[in-house]
Formats: structure tokens, sequence, C-alpha cells
């Protein structure tokens, strides 16, 4: 089964609309602090032409919004205004940090876990007390949105610890279409996300989408 495909960090309408018809399960809008931060404004019309879209199965792909740290009334006030399915939550949130957004907002919540190369903690350790507190792990180079990959060999380790608690593992940074057919094939993971791996000089690039896509689905 071909992993599930996130791209992330959209910002205009017309990239959104050139995806219609690809097989893809998730778009991200960034609304931490990021050269591709949009608005709540700015995301709800970008939410609405995602709703158009045909993506996996024909149907159109859940929309995903990335954060560090938020207020949870900061949240609730956003949902207002741009109706997210997804909250992914990048900072330093504990599975009660976790629970109470998930609990509070009603959304499906992903926590990402930074790979520094250098971690103390086990998989199973960081990963475990969120049980029953998220809906997907994902692990990404730590500072998130480098374009730079980690050391992949921990992924056998998250996704076991991602199994164990009933959630799959996406698995971000440093990703583009010359690497993530052999990443898909070695490590298997749930998901992949990707942003700056389709971008040319900064702005997102259909035609680096759809091969990346086609990486992908190959497998």
């Amino acid at each position: 089964m071909s992993a599930r495909i996130k791209i992330c960090g959209l910002r205009d309408a017309e990239t959104i609309r050139e995806m219609d018809g690809l097989p893809i399960d998730e778009i991200g809008f960034i609304f931490a602090k990021s050269r591709r931060q949009v608005t709540p404004e700015q995301a709800a019309g970008l939410i609405a032409e995602a709703c158009r879209l045909r993506g996996s199965n024909g149907l159109p792909p859940r929309t995903v919004g990335v954060f560090v740290n938020p207020e949870l009334e900061e949240l609730q006030a956003l949902l207002g205004t741009a109706p997210l399915d997804v909250l992914q939550l990048h900072g330093g949130e504990s599975a009660a940090d976790c629970r109470a957004i998930r609990e509070a907002t009603g959304k499906m919540v992903w926590k990402v876990f930074s790979i520094r190369g250098d971690e103390r903690v086990t998989a199973a350790d960081r990963v475990a007390p969120y049980a029953g507190a998220v809906d997907g792990i994902m692990i990404d180079t730590a500072g998130g949105g480098t374009g730079t990959a980690f050391d992949w060999s921990v992924i056998g380790d998250y996704k076991e610890a991602a199994e164990a608690i009933g959630v799959p593992l996406y698995v971000a940074g440093g990703l583009h279409a010359d690497n993530v057919a052999g990443l898909a094939q070695r490590y298997a993971p749930d998901g992949v996300d990707v942003s700056s791996g389709v971008e040319t000089d900064g702005v997102k690039d259909i035609t680096k989408i759809r091969t990346f896509v086609e990486r992908v689905r190959a497998r």
C-alpha cells in the first residue's frame, strides 16, 4: 500500500486548483511564523479551493494547519474562520495539551517530534505518553522547513512506537522526488510530507508536485 501524501506550505489558489485529480491525501497551511505563513482569512479561501479537489479516491484532501505551541483560544478563534480538518503541532505540546486541544476543538491532532540525532530518549518513550491524545505522529528534521533530511535509521523505531499507540507515522524533512521512492520502499511510513522539495525559488512548482506524487504512487 502506498504512503499517504501531504503537500505542505500552500499559499496560492492557482497551485491548489492545478492539483485537482492528483491522488493527494492532505494539504497543509502554515500558521506558525514562516515565510510560508498564511492568515486565517487567506487559509479560508484556500480551504474552499481544496474542498473542490478530487484527491485520493476522488475525495478532497484533508486540510491541515501547522502550529507551534498554540493557545487553545487562538485555535478556536482561527477554526471559526478556517475550518481545518487536522491540527499539526510542532512545538513542545505535552500529551495533556494535545488531548485538551483535541477534545475542545473536535479536530484530529498530529504531534510532530523533531529528530536531532543526539536524542537520549527512545522513540517509544517519546511517543507512548501520547496514546489516546493524538491521531497521528510525524517526525521531522529539527527546525522544520529546512529542506534537510534527518538520519532515516530512526524511522523504524518511530513507526513501531506509533503502531503501539494505534496511529499512523508520517515522515517529513528534506523529501523530494529523487529520494522519496527510496524512503517509501525501505521504511514504508504511513505517510510522507513535503514542502520545500516541491518548490522552485521558494514557490510551489506543480511539475515537481506531480513528479513527487508519481514517485510515491509508483511504489
